[in-house]
């Protein structure tokens, strides 16, 4: 009998880096945040080596950047970068779902049903951090049964860094339930073996969700607050104006 090959625990600090991706990810740990090493090490249990080895794989996938004398933050992507990063996710994710359809049985394609009825169910009562996750969920149920590792390899790194901002999305007015919409006709084109509406429907998915950033970053540009302030100062002063007839016209 041949002995059997030995169990090799995965290093520390890959375990490590798990654990940061997950806090990133649920927004333990936000966008243009420094990172306290001697706090998150304590937090952890662990000391700072391992720590520091997981910033650096975490550094070369994209989610945070080490700076020179001032340490580990975050990674924040501008609306430029979402912009060249949210179509190559819309093609490979597009053709997640193309050979998810050509490949899964129908077996395999039921056991995403929970799933689905998790998210509408989120999505129905308003419930944006649960809905991320299982959102999530379904992204990586879809990679898995299209079988590719090639195309896996490519979708996983970009899925960790645009997810420092999936979630943002979500607050964009009524995207939440447009989300869970476009992911039912997703799960109903892969139930109808459909290989090019999976695609096309999911390709549309990915760029829906661009679009709500890009309304958000708009929302929250100076130029926009600027005119969001005017328009406060304009009204504050037509309600001042509106009290001083009165005042007047009762005095009179």
């Amino acid at each position: 009998m041949a002995a059997s090959a030995p169990i090799i625990r995965q290093a520390l600090y890959l375990e490590v880096a798990e654990r940061l991706r997950d806090m990133i990810r649920s927004h333990e740990l936000v966008g243009g945040q420094w990172i306290d090493e001697l706090a998150l090490a304590a937090d952890l249990g662990i000391s700072r080596t391992p720590l520091r080895e997981a910033l650096k794989v975490l550094a070369n996938e994209g989610l945070v950047r080490l700076e020179p004398r001032r340490g580990c933050f975050v990674n924040e992507l501008s609306v430029d970068d979402l912009e060249k990063i949210f179509p190559l996710m819309a093609m490979l994710e597009g053709r997640c779902a193309y050979e998810a359809a050509l490949k899964a049985t129908p077996q395999q394609v039921q056991a995403l049903d929970g799933l689905h009825v998790s998210l509408r169910e989120q999505a129905e009562a308003g419930l944006a951090d649960a809905y991320y996750d299982t959102n999530y969920r379904i992204h990586v149920a879809i990679e898995a049964l299209a079988d590719n590792q090639w195309l896996s390899d490519m979708v996983d790194k970009l899925r960790k860094v645009v997810g420092l901002f999936r979630h943002k999305s979500l607050a964009w007015p009524g995207r939440l339930q447009e989300s869970c919409a476009e992911h039912l006709a997703i799960y109903a084109a892969l139930q109808a073996r459909d290989p090019e509406g999976a695609e096309a429907l999911t390709r549309k998915h990915l760029l829906r969700q661009m679009d709500a950033l890009r309304h958000l970053a708009q929302q929250e540009s100076p130029a926009a607050r600027r005119q969001a302030t005017k328009s406060e100062e304009a009204d504050h002063g037509i309600e001042r104006q509106s009290q001083r007839h009165r005042a007047e016209r009762a005095g009179g």
